[in-house]
């Protein structure tokens, strides 16, 4: 019987793995860091998003930044790890314009406007993730 493997696919979804903490990541990435930002482009109830908003802090995709002292408020910005997950998102992206019709935004680059076509490789390879085999090892296992 084979054994199973802590998956790493499985933990990055207790962490970002509801529609709304991606799209909160997509949107804090764009730019969006205060909670009426959030709420006007995701059009969602303002206790979802408080919830999320929460979880995203507590994981520590977000950090959250006081902008005013009277009233106390707070904005929201990606950390390290929330900034790792953009690649992410490209990749979702890119994915969906592929398998999901072509009527979808694309990506730019932002000085050049030159477009952008998402794609994962592997960094000690080289080789293009999906091109080749892959298994689950166990860390003490991986070369």
């Amino acid at each position: 019987m084979a054994r199973l493997l802590p998956c790493p696919v499985a933990r990055a979804l207790d962490f970002a793995g509801d529609p709304w903490s991606i799209l909160i990541l997509r949107d804090a990435h764009l730019g969006f860091t205060r909670f009426q930002e959030f709420r006007k482009s995701l059009r969602i109830a303002p206790t979802v998003l408080t919830r999320r908003l929460t979880a995203l802090h507590k994981d520590g995709l977000l950090e959250k930044r006081l902008y005013s002292e009277r009233p106390p408020r707070e904005e929201y910005v990606l950390t390290d790890a929330g900034r790792d997950f953009v690649p992410v998102l490209m990749i979702l992206g890119a994915w969906a314009h592929r398998n999901c019709g072509s009527n979808l935004a694309r990506y730019v680059d932002a000085e050049t406007s030159t477009k952008i076509e998402p794609v994962a490789v592997d960094a000690v390879t080289g080789a293009r993730l999906g091109s080749r085999p892959i298994r689950m090892a166990a860390v003490h296992d991986a070369a």
